[in-house]
């Protein structure tokens, strides 16, 4: 059995709108394009098929991973703020007193740093999940380096 994946109810609603997208819309796109493509003649030397069929075997993988991740999803849900750091918890913190961040802590599936979301798994997350307001916790990177920050609140 596959394990379960951790993600939020607008995670899951965004794996699904992408999967919809991508098997209603562009699957079909993309066989229209290989077939147009074959029609040009010798396949040996046509860049629109072999384009068309690489875009094909991304589609497709991509496709499979969040089928994956709609069998096998967990739900996060947000509760009360229990004073704890866990899985959907929005984070504020600082290191050495510099500039406050703010992370919510997602299932690996949804982690986009960029857009404030970082996985349960990364070594961010990982330190953070367990912490209270105004702790301190070491971040160990995969390095084996490690520096420390002060959490200062938890939503």
């Amino acid at each position: 059995m596959a394990p379960e994946i951790d993600i939020t109810p607008e995670g899951l609603a965004a794996v699904r709108a992408e999967l919809d997208e991508l098997t209603r819309v562009r699957r079909p796109n993309i066989v229209e394009k290989i077939k147009s493509a074959r029609e040009l003649g010798d396949l040996s030397e046509n860049f629109e098929y072999h384009s068309a069929k690489n875009e094909q075997g991304f589609i497709e993988s991509r496709i499979q991973e969040l089928e994956q991740i709609v069998k096998n999803h967990r739900l996060i849900e947000a509760g009360a703020p229990s004073g704890v750091v866990r899985l959907g918890s929005t984070v504020r913190f600082n290191e050495d007193g510099g500039p406050e961040e703010s992370y919510r802590i997602v299932g690996p599936a949804e982690a986009d740093p960029a857009q404030g979301r970082v996985s349960n798994e990364s070594a961010m997350g990982r330190a953070l999940l367990g912490g209270k307001a105004g702790e301190e916790v070491e971040v160990v990177t995969d390095s084996g380096s490690s520096y420390r920050v002060k959490i200062l609140a938890i939503e």
